[in-house]
């Protein structure tokens, strides 16, 4: 074991697990070892844990349900901090909803829409968790959680913990301030509205019964691999240019839709790397469009 593991494992912290295969953890099934995958239960330990890999310079990173992620094939180097069971809560609040950043995203739309609350209808399909869908701005049919947020407290990567309002988030399409100044969300407040109960049901059936025509869910994926360029959407470019059903290895943009890539079994992060990379060439010799990555590669090279 690492020195640094070693003294980490004298701090209570959580439980350690030492070169944990990160496949186990992402949505697309793929990904090497970590040097440790952490799991602190409560936000003293996390915060604890966040000051001494601070203090010891260990490189660090956070994963929720391993949705819109590439582990590199090498893994990752450092710890990869995952929440633990206590930080899944959710509770209600008149027209507030309550939910710790472990929470899953999904869970918390059906929740309130059972509350009667509007707003989180577009969330249905994002699997993610909460503390995610505020790292990255998460968004579907026509919304996003900037709509919505009011607040959230964060534990910085020095092990701090402070409270964030929407402007201090500055969020835009798919990104927050999270995304240059890292830290970890533990709780997060959102502002619903009152709405008719069937009225919601209703919207996040159809949202659901268009995911299921529309997007390879029974396969290993990670949602959407590209942002939309303004003014068009990345399925129907990549579509257009006949690119369903191009396979590297065991990597194949889905059949179902053209903006998803799926591992058929076994796939590597370097066959998906490299489609990746023939749909963004392909996409910009034919139409002059520049496509940017919706899924973060992490890891070593």
């Amino acid at each position: 074991m690492q020195q640094w593991l070693g003294e980490l494992s004298q701090l209570d912290v959580g439980e350690i697990l030492p070169d944990e295969p990160m496949s186990r953890y992402t949505t697309w099934k793929i990904g090497g070892p970590a040097d440790a995958l952490i799991v602190p239960e409560n936000a003293e330990q996390l915060a604890r844990l966040m000051t001494a890999l601070h203090q010891q310079q260990i490189p660090w990173m956070m994963i929720g349900k391993g949705s819109n992620m590439l582990v590199s094939d090498k893994g990752i180097r450092g710890a990869v901090i995952k929440l633990g069971k206590e930080f899944e809560e959710i509770r209600f609040n008149g027209n507030e909803a309550w939910a710790e950043g472990g929470a899953s995203f999904v869970r918390l739309s059906i929740m309130a829409g059972k509350q009667g609350l509007t707003g989180l209808e577009f969330a249905g399909g994002i699997p993610g968790t909460v503390g995610g869908a505020v790292y990255m701005n998460a968004g579907a049919h026509g919304s996003d959680l900037s709509r919505i947020f009011k607040s959230a407290e964060i534990v910085l990567e020095t092990g701090e913990l402070v409270t964030c309002n929407a402007e201090d988030m500055r969020f835009s399409y798919r990104h927050s301030r999270l995304q240059e100044q890292p830290g970890i969300v533990i709780r997060a407040c959102l502002e619903l509205k009152e709405g008719d109960r069937l009225e919601i049901a209703a919207a996040m059936a159809a949202y659901k019964d268009r995911r299921r025509k529309t997007q390879p869910l029974q396969q290993p994926c990670a949602g959407s691999v590209f942002r939309n360029p303004p003014g068009d959407y990345s399925a129907r470019l990549i579509e257009e240019a006949g690119l369903k059903g191009m396979r590297v290895g065991g990597a194949e943009v889905s059949r179902l839709h053209a903006n998803f890539i799926i591992n058929t079994g076994q796939a590597t992060a370097e066959d998906v790397l490299s489609l990746m990379e023939q749909i963004k060439n392909t996409i910009a010799s034919k139409y002059g469009v520049h496509l940017v990555p919706e899924v973060f590669f992490v890891g070593e090279r």
